[in-house]
């Protein structure tokens, strides 16, 4: 067999074979046997028919089945010969292939980047010193307060802070806002809004002019939108709003004090200082190792350079551009807004993908040199979490996983941080003072 290779674009090869005219002659009477062997004639036993019957009958699927045969062994030899990883299906486009002749054929194949390993060892971290103080107790203890917080109805005039409950009807331009941005509905008209008297909160400069209103009052609202407002047909437009107050509300926090601590599980307030702290130890642990990996993945993307094979970057920044948009409108992102920053997320989600496809096949091949696998027990392990996570039995989940693709994507996370975790153990890691809060 001869082989030779020809680059034909990023990552792509033309791969062509030349099979030695013996070695075709030699797969035809392998597979003629096997036929005759088992194929079935009118009047003879299997493997008692002539050969020449066998021939005339079966000639075109012995010829196919040596071809396929030829075609399979030798294109999986070339690749291992010239250390090819395919990521796609080949092309295949035979030249040549009869009895008595050499077989040629041509495979063009999107193959595996092939690139000079960096040096990974002793890779600059800064990590912040830092620890978990009193203050980062207490804050955390004012958020479960807020989430236990009462809204109380009370009877006077509204004051910066305060909520208040309203009614209102909005025009643009002498007509109804839907008019001329008909998906904004919600900034038309809305029965019993929640308003925080804040100037920034809902439209700028709208809380400010409820400021001192009881309820039942009725006031006339001007507002200009931003500039760069969501809804671009209303962007530095004057809106006018018609509002009526439905109640004024104050936020109440509860006390730190042991019911607060039983509100949350807790026995007392002592037992939920001690757990508030585990979680903000914990928190920031895992704070430090993603900043650590994300250096550390950093570094060795600036220390190589390599093409990657289209269709999967492609592929990739498809998932990116669906992660992002999805992002977006589960933030509440209108539509419109989403569609008009098109280019802007295409870019984004290139480079994303361009940077995870990079990063994937540089742990990899640190992997292969470090001989770092992940084994089907660890595999294994995960799996069986997962199933228990979603409430579904291990063997279901695990042909759902490989079906959909996500049972080597979990493979590969799992090798992921395997070989993270030995960067780290081999980083030249400079501790630093904390940044202010």
């Amino acid at each position: 067999m001869s082989v030779t290779i020809q680059d034909v674009g990023p990552c792509k090869k033309l791969v062509r074979v030349e099979i030695e005219a013996a070695t075709v002659d030699r797969a035809f009477e392998e597979v003629r046997a096997d036929f005759i062997r088992h194929a079935r004639l009118p009047g003879f036993r299997p493997g008692k028919a002539p050969a020449h019957l066998i021939e005339r009958q079966f000639g075109e699927r012995i010829a196919e089945e040596a071809k396929r045969q030829l075609l399979n062994e030798h294109y999986r030899k070339a690749l291992e010969e010239h250390k090819l990883v395919p990521v796609t299906s080949p092309q295949i486009e035979e030249v040549q292939f009869a009895r008595g002749q050499p077989m040629v054929f041509t495979a063009t194949v999107e193959v595996e980047p092939q690139f000079a390993l960096p040096d990974y060892t002793g890779l600059p971290v800064r990590r912040e010193k830092r620890e978990v103080t009193e203050e980062d107790v207490v804050r955390a203890l004012d958020v479960l307060r807020e989430q236990r917080a009462e809204f109380v109805e009370v009877d006077r005039p509204l004051q910066p802070g305060d909520y208040a409950v309203v009614h209102y009807s909005g025009t643009c331009e002498g007509r109804p806002i839907t008019d001329l941005a008909p998906t904004a509905r919600g900034l038309t008209a809305q029965k019993d809004f929640w308003l925080h008297m804040q100037t920034e909160h809902f439209i700028p400069g709208f809380t400010d002019q409820l400021l001192g209103a009881v309820k039942g009052e009725k006031r006339t609202v001007t507002v200009t939108f931003p500039t760069d407002f969501v809804t671009r047909e209303l962007a530095g437009k004057l809106g006018v709003y018609e509002v009526e107050i439905a109640a004024v509300k104050e936020k109440r926090l509860p006390p730190v004090d042991d019911a607060l601590a039983r509100a949350y599980g807790a026995e007392n307030l002592e037992q939920l200082r001690a757990g508030v702290r585990r979680d903000l130890e914990n928190e920031l642990h895992n704070k430090r190792k993603r900043d650590t990996r994300n250096q550390l993945i950093a570094t060795l993307l600036g220390r190589v350079r390599f093409d990657l094979p289209e269709s999967l970057l492609e592929t990739e920044t498809r998932g990116a551009v669906y992660d992002i948009v999805k992002a977006n409108a589960d933030r509440g992102v209108p539509k419109e807004a989403i569609d008009s920053r098109k280019e802007e997320i295409y870019t984004a989600a290139h480079q994303s993908a361009r940077d995870r496809l990079k990063i994937t096949f540089l742990l990899r091949r640190i992997a292969e040199a470090e001989k770092i696998t992940v084994s089907q027990e660890e595999l294994g392990r995960h799996i069986l979490h997962l199933a228990a996570q979603r409430r579904e039995r291990p063997e279901k989940l695990i042909k759902a996983m490989r079906e959909s693709g996500e049972l080597a994507e979990l493979h590969q996370q799992l090798l992921n941080t395997k070989v993270l975790d030995l960067l780290e153990s081999k980083a030249a890691i400079e501790e630093v003072p904390a940044a202010p809060a």
